[in-house]
């Protein structure tokens, strides 16, 4: 009994969409059974009498041809709006998500992929250039970001933090083109904003 259920099962496939549930298997409405008759009070017409016979005594199936109806009600019953029955090369039920739970999902994936990134910058980032990012909130000079860290040794400082954190894109120096100009200053990028934003949000 147990192998004629898992048989009976196997034949369904679903997919779980952000808007809806899909659910089809590889067959078509017995002849005289339409999509129509579906959606009121029907006869059952199984494809197999003998399969459908042991599932009835098995109790997993009624005899009188309920299940869509059943279907239906159940959406109603939750505030879904109406399943529908599609016969294509296959058939397939498709129920769908009330407007708030789609809205939901979105925003979950959405701040899950903000998480994510967020994590990954974090991940990126040694602490020696997190604390240079920190530190910068406008354009700075070389000794100034040194001062603001309390760093004395400006060999250290250059070699562990400065160069790491331009090389890593997450400060860079206003003026590219001539980096031993007198009036250099760092700031950050957009990707150091957005890492000095995770920061400052996990502290």
């Amino acid at each position: 009994m147990k192998d004629e259920r898992n048989a009976a099962i196997a034949v369904f496939l679903q997919a779980l969409f952000k808007d809806r549930l899909e659910i089809w298997n590889p067959g078509s409405l017995p002849y005289g059974l339409t999509i129509a008759k579906l959606k009121v009070p029907h006869s059952s017409m199984p494809a197999n009498p003998l399969l459908a016979e042991s599932m009835y005594l098995a109790g997993y199936i009624e005899r009188m041809g309920t299940g869509t109806g059943d279907i239906i009600r159940q959406c109603y019953d939750w505030g879904l709006k109406e399943p529908e029955f599609i016969q294509e090369e296959v058939f397939k039920t498709v129920i769908w998500r009330t407007v708030q739970a789609t809205v939901q999902a979105t925003v979950q994936a959405t701040v899950q992929a903000t998480v994510q990134a967020d994590e990954d910058l974090n991940l990126a980032a040694s602490d020696f250039v997190k604390r240079v990012v920190l530190v910068l909130s406008s354009e700075l000079k070389r000794s100034e970001i040194q001062g603001a860290l309390d760093l004395k040794h400006r060999d250290n400082f250059v070699e562990n933090y400065l160069t790491p954190s331009v090389e890593s894109g997450y400060i860079e120096m206003k003026y590219q083109n001539n980096p031993n100009h007198p009036q250099q200053r760092y700031r950050l990028t957009p990707k150091g904003k957005k890492l000095k934003e995770a920061l400052e949000k996990n502290n």
